[in-house]
């Protein structure tokens, strides 16, 4: 039996005030194309669907198209959990009347222990399980147990699950959790603070593969068949060495899955540069990637005018900028007076491009004189 393993597509999501949908698009059809040409056996999709809990209509749609591109035209059953960004209630509105149309959506931990079973060409069973996103009170609330923490309430349904009688060639379990120890990203919700939110995942090695969603690497955690596949697309600047793919899973009776990472390739990367202006701005004429998401930090020690301005000439979807000009250390006195030096120096430059003339002695030292007054008066008239 093939599944194709994916997770925490966040569709309709916005970073730094642009719409990745279009990039969303594009990676989506690259999932649905793995799909057909592996003729897999189901799409599972480990929670994180939306971005939020209400997401614009823009990314419904998209998902309407996806999911129906998948399930009716080519046939393949899609099997999908809720996640925390996404509303549960929302995302499974019309599930039991879609459960017959090749759509399966866990959303109720009241549910977890129902399978959804399927069979393939082969004749091969394999019963999938779904453990959509919870708090430790869900559980408490609905099945009147005491558990505390996310580990206890997670334990427990995972062993209600494999109570269970076992009646095909395989078990599946989909979960959308944050299994201990794993490596985080910082595009990803907290689910509790502290490393309150941490699950064990020595309860869930009785399945015969553990399709996880909410962490954004690509990693297994505790054995080969317990796995993330990670997001589809990098969501923060902290994933820029992250090599996206969707996991393809191939089961066979009495032998470990073999597992494959099928590499995704985005509409516009992820990156971060740093340098001189001048340096970058003659980079980018050539740069045949310059369309990316960059994230630059500028190491000029003088102050420039208009540098983002500047820079999306030839890098048009630069997002984040920041400047080493400013980074002082070695105590508060000293780190004061290097900043009043470089606060003559910035408006020196500012000066110099706002007029494209030098300051002049009188210049320089009423703006010294300014400064001083202006950090007198901040410190209250201390040394």
């Amino acid at each position: 039996m093939k599944l194709l393993h994916t997770s925490d597509w966040h569709l309709g999501r916005v970073f730094h005030n642009v719409s990745l949908l279009e990039d969303q698009a594009f990676i989506l059809d690259q999932i649905i194309a793995y799909a057909t040409d592996q003729q897999v056996d189901a799409v599972l999709i480990a929670g994180d669907i939306f971005d939020r809990a209400v997401p614009p209509s823009s990314a419904m749609t998209l998902l309407d198209d996806t999911l129906h591109r998948l399930t009716q035209i080519h046939n393949i059953p899609v099997i999908l959990i809720s996640g925390n960004h996404d509303s549960a209630e929302r995302l499974a509105f019309g599930a039991r009347s879609l459960s017959n149309q090749n759509l399966h959506i866990f959303h109720n931990i009241k549910d977890s222990n129902q399978a959804v079973t399927l069979t393939d060409t082969k004749g091969h069973g394999a019963e999938f399980y779904g453990i959509a996103y919870h708090a430790p009170e869900q559980v408490r609330s609905q099945f009147d147990i005491p558990v505390k923490t996310f580990d206890e309430a997670h334990t427990f349904l995972v062993q209600r699950i494999l109570e269970t009688p076992k009646n095909t060639d395989f078990r599946i379990l989909l979960s959308h959790c944050f299994v201990d120890g794993a490596q985080e990203c910082d595009s990803e919700r907290p689910l509790a603070i502290g490393g309150a939110d941490r699950v064990s995942a020595g309860p869930m090695k009785a399945f015969d593969y553990v399709a996880l969603g909410h962490l954004h690497g690509q990693q297994k955690r505790g054995a080969e068949h317990i796995r993330y596949s990670g997001s589809p697309l990098k969501y923060s600047f902290s994933e820029e060495r992250h090599n996206k793919a969707v996991t393809l899973v191939e089961l066979s009776i009495d032998l470990p899955p073999v597992i494959t990472q099928l590499p995704l390739t985005p509409l516009r990367n992820m990156r971060t540069l740093e340098g001189e202006m001048n340096a970058l701005m003659a980079a980018g004429q050539n740069d045949p990637h310059s369309s990316d998401f960059l994230a630059i930090t500028l190491t000029d020690k003088h102050a420039l005018l208009d540098a983002m301005a500047k820079l999306r000439t030839v890098y048009p979807n630069v997002l984040q900028l920041e400047k080493t000009f400013l980074q002082n250390s070695h105590g508060t006195q000293h780190a004061n007076k290097a900043l009043q030096h470089n606060e003559q120096a910035m408006f020196a430059d500012f000066f110099k491009e706002a007029t494209g003339e030098m300051m002049d002695d009188g210049q320089k030292k009423y703006i010294a004189n300014l400064l001083e007054q202006i950090h007198h008066e901040q410190t209250g008239g201390e040394a």
